[in-house]
């Protein structure tokens, strides 16, 4: 399963990428999947393997770095 976090701001998207990777988190920033929102194009998505959500939502919490929601989606894959 992957977790997306959305933001308000690019800005606070391209913070929380690089608190989490200091902290050793496997995160990348993403085009935010557009049935989630409109609002910022980046979201931050890693893989969602046990407690990573909360983690994610306590580190994120405690470096004061603002988001809007967590949006955990089950692994699918596009045919183009």
């Amino acid at each position: 399963m992957t977790a997306y976090v959305l933001f308000h701001s690019t800005q606070a998207a391209a913070r929380a990428e690089a608190t989490l990777r200091r902290e050793g988190m496997a995160v990348r920033l993403v085009p935010v999947p557009r049935h989630l929102s409109s609002e910022c194009g980046t979201a931050l998505a890693f893989d969602d393997d046990n407690a990573s959500v909360a983690l994610v939502e306590s580190r994120l919490a405690a470096a004061a770095v603002p988001f809007a929601a967590i949006h955990r989606l089950a692994d699918q894959t596009c045919a183009h």
